[in-house]
């Protein structure tokens, strides 16, 4: 049991940065950097939205989205009422430097439904000129997923990049955590951290929530019968799914891109944990790492023909990356004597890392093609880093000081969002992929 606990010890060491925040809040968004290039755009309120709450405002979700992606540059309205597309003026928007203007208008139906209308128009040249214009009818319910979508449609066309606002995060959240009614819960929240709700609560660990890469299900490891397991449950039902309880380590689970595989750090036939990959249909393991070393942290290239994992074999915790046909392993970081938990960005250019160097943790993203690392963060103690699934962002944790934080910084550096929080521990925070 101690040597379990021992080794978990290591596992986690990159977990034990937390961000504090209530499980029924919003994030708070500070933008602590930014870029000299952001692109100006006005955010008209629509017309027929001043009877919404400020959580199903469309115009401002937008507004607040746009922002939190730090390429933009939003302004208000020259006027305190909202306009119509045939009402924009070009010129007035061009003495205050806007490139593109969002109107709109949102009617109230039958039956709690709306319908919602949006114009972007480009208003740079005398004659104005619409960029998109569409029309949806939704349930009340809908309308900040909704406004998420339009983000994602303006932010596509202005920069050419799919946009991740409707994508989610899922975390683990500590209560009470100085108290013996300490209770730990897997959480799922819209990217900006509204609708959080709690996919699982237990008075025992959880850690290591993955998202399959179909976004409908969750891995994760739970302590609830005192040793670690790693279940599989399903984000819309709560249904869930006992995969892996062997003797010792059952850890750090990571989906294939086919999500038929799942990759484990075992430690069922060693004294050290070490990958295996399980067919999630017939359950049958294939172990990939051998020897003496500690293997953990798995994490699949898109393609799926080769994983990253961190390991200590060149005696401090690095990131290698097999060739699962081969065999082949390769080391890939050299910078910094600890690199842990990375994993590829989506068109397999990069991957980024939990760096340390000189007794400071933060992130960095790596160039697979020459190997030169960028550090991201400067904090020192950042933790659990997870890329965006446009590959634009990365989403960690941080406790620069007393209190944490949920950090999310650009793979340039150059932006970098704070969104702190009041209370309860988070650790773990993972990014979905793209939801259809």
């Amino acid at each position: 049991m101690l040597q379990i606990r021992l080794i978990f010890k290591y596992l986690v060491l990159s977990l034990v940065i937390v961000w504090i925040m209530p499980a029924h809040a919003a994030l708070n968004l500070e933008l602590t950097q930014g870029v000299s290039n952001q692109l100006p755009i006005a955010i008209v309120p629509f017309a027929g939205s001043n009877h919404l709450d400020e959580s199903n405002d469309v115009s401002t979700i937008i507004k607040n989205d746009l922002n939190r992606s730090g390429q933009f540059k939003t302004s208000v309205s020259p006027s305190a009422t909202p306009i119509s597309l045939n009402q924009i003026t070009t010129s007035d928007w061009r003495k205050q430097h806007i490139d593109d203007v969002v109107v709109g208008q949102i009617k109230a139906l039958d039956n709690a439904r709306y319908r919602v209308q949006f114009s972007l128009v480009n208003v740079v040249q005398a004659q104005r000129h619409t960029l998109l214009q569409q029309e949806f009818t939704v349930n009340k319910n809908q309308l900040r997923r909704l406004a998420h979508h339009i983000s994602d449609l303006i932010y596509e066309k202005l920069t050419g990049i799919k946009g991740n606002f409707s994508t989610r995060i899922a975390y683990i959240l500590v209560t009470d955590k100085n108290s013996l009614d300490r209770h730990y819960s897997l959480q799922v929240a819209d990217m900006d951290g509204y609708n959080s709700k709690p996919l699982l609560t237990s008075t025992q660990p959880i850690m290591s929530p993955a998202w399959s890469r179909d976004g409908k299900r969750i891995a994760y490891v739970s302590f609830e019968k005192v040793l670690p397991r790693i279940y599989i449950q399903n984000v819309s039902t709560g249904e869930r799914e006992l995969i892996s309880s062997f003797p010792g380590i059952n850890g750090a689970p990571a989906w294939s891109p086919n999500d038929k595989t799942l990759a484990l750090a075992l430690s069922k036939d060693a004294a050290a944990p070490k990958i295996y990959l399980m067919d999630l249909i017939t359950k049958k393991l294939r172990q990939i790492t051998f020897g003496l070393s500690i293997d953990t942290e798995p994490s699949f290239s898109q393609d799926g023909r080769s994983l990253l994992f961190t390991s200590d074999r060149s005696g401090g915790p690095q990131i290698y990356r097999i060739n699962l046909h081969s065999g082949h392993i390769q080391r890939m970081t050299y910078d910094g004597n600890y690199n842990a938990r990375a994993s590829f960005s989506n068109d397999g250019k990069t991957i980024v890392v939990l760096n340390q160097e000189q007794g400071s943790y933060n992130i960095a993203v790596q160039d697979v093609a020459d190997n030169s690392l960028k550090i991201l963060t400067h904090s020192g103690y950042d933790a659990s880093p997870s890329f965006a699934p446009n590959g634009q962002l990365v989403l960690y944790e941080s406790k620069p000081g007393r209190q944490g934080l949920l950090g999310m910084v650009s793979v340039d550096g150059r932006i970098t969002l704070r969104l702190p929080t009041p209370q309860g521990d988070v650790q773990d925070p993972t990014w979905s992929p793209f939801l259809s």
